[in-house]
């Protein structure tokens, strides 16, 4: 393979790459919390060599959408959305993750979790209880949790030290290899939920738009794979 294959080769891989964060990016378009991905090319070449470089590509960065998602209201006592930035922390078997979705419930214990069962926990990294049997549970939008007018609690906010070293394990979690740090001025609403940030009609003129490059350079190899094959048997026929 020639150089203009090389090239063209790092262009698909990148392509195909970035076809599929849009793909995820579609497919979590109802995903409550969801941030949407985004990606950034990097160029390489070789600084270091008398000859002529190669351009060569590929995908460098994958980033997070800051952009808020919509909000919805819900009226659940434990439902929460936050207000501008910041992240919930919760507790997994694989460590403290952050996430945008406020989708909570107490458990039989009382205390305050996802809806798969991983403990919300509160500015100071603990988990979080809420008495049964109380009076009403009201969360301010300070994060503080009064059941029957007493406080019992407050809810963590935090913002990761390393805001572009995020890591997504799924859709809603995410990593912060970092560290985070608690928000004092963060702010929740209370029976709300916030959808994800994903612009479904530019989400789906991106891909086309992919689609249309990858196609292009997928006929730019198919011809200079026709190209190589007839200077082949060419040069078999002279021989």
């Amino acid at each position: 393979m020639d150089n203009a294959g090389y090239v063209a080769l790092t262009r698909q891989s990148g392509l195909m790459a970035e076809l599929r964060v849009v793909a995820n990016n579609i497919a979590n378009a109802s995903t409550t919390g969801f941030r949407a991905e985004t990606v950034s090319y990097a160029e390489h070449i070789d600084a270091l060599g008398a000859a002529p470089s190669l351009s060569m590509a590929d995908i460098a960065v994958r980033g997070l959408s800051e952009a808020a998602g919509g909000m919805t209201q819900t009226g659940g006592a434990f439902d929460l959305a936050i207000e501008g930035d910041g992240y919930f922390m919760i507790q997994t078997p694989a460590g403290e993750r952050l996430t945008r979705n406020g989708a909570f419930t107490p458990n039989e214990n009382g205390d305050l979790v996802t809806l798969t069962g991983e403990p919300v926990l509160d500015a100071g990294g603990s988990p979080l209880f809420v008495p049964t049997g109380a009076g009403p549970v009201a969360i301010a939008p300070d994060g503080t949790i009064s059941a029957g007018g007493q406080p019992v609690g407050q809810i963590g906010i935090f913002m990761p030290s390393n805001p572009l070293g995020l890591l997504r394990e799924d859709g809603v979690r995410f990593a912060a290899p970092d560290g985070a740090e608690p928000m004092p001025d963060g702010r929740l609403v209370q029976g709300f939920l916030e959808g994800s940030n994903v612009n479904p009609i530019a989400e789906v003129a991106r891909m086309i738009e992919v689609q249309r490059a990858y196609e292009l350079g997928q006929g730019f190899l198919d011809k200079e794979d026709e190209r190589i094959r007839a200077a082949l048997s060419a040069l078999g026929q002279r021989g």
